[in-house]
């Protein structure tokens, strides 16, 4: 019999266009309640801490893709360089070149994509459009051998407004179909659980959900020790 977590993702695929890749947002959850989803035809997972996806990797079956999610650090690269499938977060090119240098290191050519600054809010990451520009117009991105860049993320304002979130994901949409086909992109990840409808209607290719699948996030308690 199907567990909930199983018919919630079956429900989800089945609202969704075929060509819209789910990411199951795992940040935080237990081994258990991921081992569920997989065993409900979940291949694709997001987390957002390279120690806690690594230690995931080793305990759960080889043929999950595992994609991060989160801000990365460049001197936790090499932990997921062996096995990341996509690398959303890429908002520096100090961190691309990193990726590039661990992705050699491990005969592998990292799927990255750049992280497009769309939000209003002030703290969250991510490039200018002239930067993205930049990077991809760059000879070391025409010399990557270790990574490449497949496309676009945003993460919208956090905010009901569906006026600022048409906003925010259309611009995005606008520039990855300008860059998609001279740079032979195939992805654009935007959409969370509160916002995936509009996001898929404004393009997007790829959603990143979890509060929808797992319920809210759970954080471990900080030890006082």
């Amino acid at each position: 019999m199907p567990n909930a977590i199983a018919q919630k993702i079956k429900a989800l695929k089945e609202q969704i266009p075929s060509e819209v890749t789910l990411v199951a947002v795992s940040k935080t959850k237990p081994i258990d309640i991921l081992q569920m989803a997989y065993d409900g035809g979940q291949r694709v997972f997001g987390e957002n801490k390279i120690q806690e996806m690594s230690r995931k990797w080793a305990e759960l079956p080889k043929d999950i893709h595992w994609h991060m999610i989160g801000h990365v650090q460049t001197n936790k690269v090499k932990y997921m360089a062996p096995f990341v499938a996509l690398v959303h977060s890429v908002d520096s090119f100090k961190l691309l070149k990193e990726i590039d240098k661990q992705g050699r290191k491990n005969n592998r050519c990292i799927p990255c994509l750049l992280q497009v600054k769309i939000a209003a809010e002030e703290e969250k990451f991510g490039l200018t459009k002239s930067q993205v520009t930049d990077i991809l117009d760059s000879d070391f991105v025409a010399q990557m051998e270790g990574a490449v860049i497949v496309g676009l993320m945003g993460m919208a304002t956090f905010t009901d407004d569906k006026e600022q979130l048409t906003k925010e994901f259309s611009s995005l949409q606008l520039f990855y179909q300008q860059l998609k086909t001279p740079y032979q992109f195939t992805t654009l990840s935007t959409g969370m659980s509160a916002d995936y409808p509009l996001a898929i209607a404004l393009g997007s290719t790829m959603i990143r959900v979890g509060s929808a699948l797992f319920g809210h996030r759970e954080y471990p308690q900080q030890s006082t020790a």
